[in-house]
């Protein structure tokens, strides 16, 4: 797959970076690249990035490409670093066989590994390709450098950790309490994109630790009641204030 400078979204400071450096002394995609995963890791509010910033974060990015079904980190001999998503999804499970739990299903613009690497443990799970895609990886040495020489990137990147903590701890209180349905229905507008909920049964049902034909029971519930409708491996969400209303324990 072919990365192109279109791929990226425009920011502020990636136009003041590139009228600084000038197209001879900067590589346009390197930035795009950059400016992105600035956003995916904050906004500039809090902490906002001059050019230089953008440029020394460009500088350690390198971008890797898997295959659908690969499995990217939680091996013994996996590479220390950062990774964020560009294209495509990663599942993340632990166990295996009826074990087997989904804890988490990362998304273009996720960002995984620097909580691990900041605590010197192991990934506590597998992170396996769902689909084909892209991902920018963050090596161990231009992080740890990263935060040491700059604190605007430093400051924004710890502010997007603790927010990602935040999220996950209101995610399991969330579902603490609810029946199937009111977890299924938390489940699925947590996971939309657009609309669509582009997951298999299985790992829905992995996600809340259910067998799949108890989930499958409710999602043909909620089709019949025309809050959504079930494709192949796709869920379309035609009534998400009905499914608000029954996501309330």
């Amino acid at each position: 797959m072919v990365v192109t400078s279109s791929d990226f979204p425009q920011s502020g400071f990636l136009h003041r970076a590139m009228r600084l450096l000038g197209p001879a002394d900067a590589d346009e995609t390197a930035l795009r690249q950059a400016a992105w995963v600035a956003r995916c890791v904050g906004r500039g509010d809090a902490s906002p990035l001059g050019s230089q910033d953008v440029t020394a974060l460009a500088a350690f990015l390198r971008t890797r490409r898997f295959a659908r079904g690969e499995r990217l980190f939680g091996g013994e001999h996996e590479p220390r670093g950062v990774w964020i998503i560009q294209r495509g999804r990663v599942e993340l499970t632990v166990g295996s066989g009826r074990r087997r739990s989904v804890v988490h299903v990362l998304h273009p613009g996720d960002v995984d590994g620097d909580i691990q690497h900041l605590l010197d443990m192991p990934f506590p799970y597998t992170g396996r390709a769902l689909d084909e895609g892209t991902a920018l990886l963050l090596d161990a040495d231009g992080f740890e450098r990263l935060l040491a020489e700059r604190p605007a990137i430093s400051r924004r990147w710890l502010s997007s950790i603790a927010q990602r903590l935040a999220t996950s701890q209101q995610r399991i209180l969330g579902l603490l309490g609810r029946s199937l349905p009111q977890q299924v229905a938390r489940l699925l507008l947590d996971e939309a994109v657009e609309g669509q909920v582009l997951l298999p049964q299985r790992t829905l049902a992995a996600m809340i630790g259910v067998q799949r034909p108890s989930l499958n029971k409710v999602l043909k519930d909620f089709e019949h009641r025309e809050l959504i409708a079930i494709g192949y491996a796709t869920i379309d969400l035609h009534d998400t204030e009905g499914l608000e209303k029954r996501a309330v324990p």
